[in-house]
C-alpha cells in the first residue's frame, strides 16, 4: 500500500508537469507587412493630393485571421478589452500648411502631433463602430474627433472588403487654424475676413479591399471621400483655393511570413 501510494504521489506531479508543458506550447505567430503609397489632401480643405508611405505591420497567432483595421484608423493600442469593447491611446499627425501650399499669404500651421483616445465596439466579425478624440499638442493645438462604422465581408485572410460612413468634428482652435482668415491677414491674402467656429467638419465614407495572390503575397487598396460642411465648407480658403470634396486613396503590397526570431522578441 505504501509503495502504491508513493507511486501515485510521484505520478500526479509528473502528469501535472506534462499538462503544464502542453499548455505552455503556443502556436507560432504569423506576421504581415504592408508597404505602399497613399494620397491624402495636402491640408484640410485642399484640392491637391500629397503622397505619403502606406505602412502597416500585423501579427496574429496560429491560423486565426488578422484583425481588421480600416485604412484611416489612427495609430492606436487596445489596452482595455471587455466583451466587444476596446479602449486605448491613439496617436496621429497632420502635416504642416504653408502659404505656398495654399497659394495665398496666410499664417503657417506647423506640423501637428496629436494624441488622444480611441474606443471601439465589434459586433461579431462583420461590423464595428469606432471613435477617436485627439488633441493637437503642436501645430493647430485644437481638438478633433472622428466616428465611423464598418461593414466587413471576408473569407478569413483570402480576401476582405470593408465599407462604412465617417463623421469628423473639430473645435474652434482647429477650424481657426485651417479655415479662418483673421482681419490682419485679409489684406495680404486677398481673402475676406472669416471666423470659423467649431462643429461638424465633414461627413463621408471609406472603403477598402485586400486579397491574397498566394500564401505570402497580397495587395491592399482603399478609397476615402469626405464632404466638408458648416464653416469649413464656407471658408474663403476652401472656396477660393481648395475644394469641399476631399478625396484620398492608397495602394500597397502585403507580405505574410513566419519568423521564429520575432516570436522570441514578443
Amino acid at each position: 500500500m505504501i509503495a502504491g501510494t508513493l507511486a501515485i504521489a510521484l505520478a500526479v506531479p509528473a502528469a501535472a508537469q506534462d499538462e503544464d508543458a502542453q499548455q505552455e506550447v503556443k502556436e507560432p505567430r504569423r506576421y504581415r507587412l504592408t508597404a505602399g503609397l497613399q494620397f491624402f489632401p495636402r491640408y484640410p480643405g485642399s484640392d491637391e493630393l500629397q503622397p505619403s508611405p502606406m505602412i502597416n505591420f500585423d501579427a496574429i497567432r496560429g491560423d486565426d485571421p488578422f484583425k481588421f483595421e480600416a485604412p484611416d484608423d489612427g495609430f492606436g493600442i487596445e489596452i482595455v478589452k471587455a466583451g466587444g469593447f476596446a479602449f486605448g491611446p491613439i496617436l496621429n499627425f497632420e502635416d504642416s500648411r504653408t502659404a505656398k501650399d495654399v497659394g495665398a499669404d496666410l499664417p503657417k500651421v506647423d506640423f501637428s502631433f496629436e494624441a488622444g483616445g480611441v474606443i471601439k465596439y465589434d459586433l461579431g466579425d462583420h461590423f464595428r463602430v469606432r471613435g477617436e478624440i485627439r488633441k493637437g499638442l503642436t501645430g493647430h493645438k485644437g481638438w478633433v474627433g472622428t466616428a465611423g462604422a464598418d461593414v466587413i465581408l471576408r473569407d478569413r485572410d483570402k480576401w476582405l472588403f470593408s465599407i462604412g460612413p465617417r463623421l469628423t468634428w473639430s473645435d474652434n482652435k482647429y477650424q481657426d487654424a485651417y479655415f479662418s482668415v483673421a482681419p490682419a491677414d485679409a489684406v495680404a491674402s486677398g481673402l475676406p475676413a472669416f471666423d470659423a467656429n467649431g462643429g461638424i467638419q465633414a461627413y463621408g465614407a471609406t472603403a477598402s479591399f485586400l486579397t491574397q495572390f498566394s500564401e505570402k503575397l497580397g495587395i491592399e487598396v482603399f478609397a476615402k471621400y469626405d464632404r466638408l460642411t458648416g464653416d469649413a465648407a464656407n471658408s474663403p480658403i476652401v472656396e477660393t483655393f481648395g475644394s469641399r470634396d476631399q478625396f484620398a486613396g492608397g495602394l500597397a503590397l502585403t507580405y505574410t511570413f513566419f519568423d521564429a526570431r520575432l516570436d522570441k522578441m514578443f
